[in-house]
């Protein structure tokens, strides 16, 4: 079996979405680049086109009103599950699938299931956090206890469920010890962001603007003066208004830049040029952003007992979530001492290329995949 062909069902996807939309993107692009195929099923939104190659991949965007390139409402969803159907059974018809492949629980496998049964194609889904009970609590918590029933059994029914961390494996088999699951963690294009540049003092913390993603323990963790260091906050969402509230009660003067563009030269100078990345989420499967300060090489500072301890290892400093004395104490720890500094940023960039390059993980995916569908045809 030397080429799959593939489609994947992801309904966010590059520039719409955030870090599941990069996974769905980075490991299709590595896909393709090794010989494979694959057809991407999307949301539309804005002005992109409906249907384009994107390095190889061949997208279809649905249009189902989404207002937010950021967020998606449950009732989005469900119009981009309605109004996909059309076009993800011309393709299934026409295109000689080995397998499918969703990126989300909900609402992607919902489709993905349905049309594994019609076609009799193996069923792979990458859960990515929000798609899980337990993970998104500010968000999600009343409509997961809705569905708890249904959620249970749509998942036994998938073929093989894919956790980029072991924290994420952990919250689904407490809703559902039945999933079949494998752990496989997320890829980086290490080559990306130049880690060799010099640093700033300068401290950036990057993420969807949400009260877990514990943003605002940054802020009250520079409330009392003593680090001579910018402060760059990037991204939007709905707890930004509160953290520029808390920004100018508290005095820390962070620059806000709301959402930059993932390819974006603004981006890479912040990432590239930050001595202290600071992630400090409350609750976290594999974050991206943090793939992304280890590309840069910075000196990085996040949570553990969160899927971020499990993305870096040693290879940063970890305080408990919802702690801002602690992320002061690591912040000072790091401005003090410049050797740790450097230690820290080599160290992340080493782990990155070894443990998270794209060919190393799409090649995981691929065993995964051709194991199934060896079973779907013996």
């Amino acid at each position: 079996m030397d080429s799959l062909k593939i489609l994947k069902l992801s309904y966010e996807f590059p520039p719409v979405g955030g870090g599941g939309s990069k996974v769905a993107y980075g490991l299709s692009s590595c896909l393709v680049d090794m010989g494979h195929s694959v057809d991407v099923v999307t949301m539309a939104f804005d002005d992109l086109p409906k249907q384009e190659t994107v390095n190889g991949i061949r997208v279809s965007r649905i249009p189902c009103n989404r207002k937010s390139i950021d967020r998606c409402n449950p009732h989005e969803m469900a119009n981009y599950l309605v109004r996909a159907i059309p076009e993800v059974n011309r393709l299934c018809k026409s295109g000689s699938y080995d397998l499918i492949h969703c990126h989300f629980i909900l609402p992607d496998a919902l489709l993905g299931q349905w049309l594994s049964k019609k076609f009799d194609l193996p069923l792979v889904v990458t859960a990515h956090g929000s798609d899980v009970p337990g993970y998104n609590p500010d968000r999600f918590q009343l409509w997961h206890k809705a569905i708890a029933p249904f959620w249970r059994k749509h998942v036994r029914a998938i073929d093989t469920i894919v956790c980029p961390s072991q924290y994420l494996e952990g919250l689904i088999k407490s809703s559902e010890p039945k999933a079949k699951t494998v752990t496989i963690p997320n890829g980086f294009d290490v080559d990306k962001f130049n880690s060799g540049r010099a640093r700033k003092k300068s401290i950036l913390t990057l993420t969807r603007m949400l009260e877990r993603k514990g943003v605002q323990d940054v802020l009250r963790s520079l409330a009392e003066p003593g680090l001579d260091y910018e402060i760059h906050v990037i991204g939007t969402g709905a707890y930004l208004d509160e953290l520029k509230r808390l920004d100018a009660e508290l005095g820390t003067q962070a620059i806000f830049h709301g959402w930059l563009d993932n390819d974006s030269d603004e981006l890479r100078e912040l990432l590239e040029t930050t001595s202290i990345f600071v992630f400090p989420s409350h609750a976290e499967n594999f974050p991206l952003v943090l793939l992304e300060a280890m590309a840069a090489g910075a000196a990085i500072i996040t949570t553990d007992q969160t899927g971020c301890r499990e993305v870096v290892g040693d290879a940063a400093l970890t305080v408990p979530p919802g702690q801002p004395a602690a992320i002061r104490e690591a912040l000072e720890k790091l401005a003090g001492d410049p050797e740790l500094r450097d230690k820290l940023g080599r160290a992340a960039r080493t782990r990155l290329e070894e443990n998270f390059a794209w060919q190393s993980v799409a090649s995981r995916y691929l065993d995964t995949f051709r194991e199934l569908v060896a079973e779907k045809t013996s």
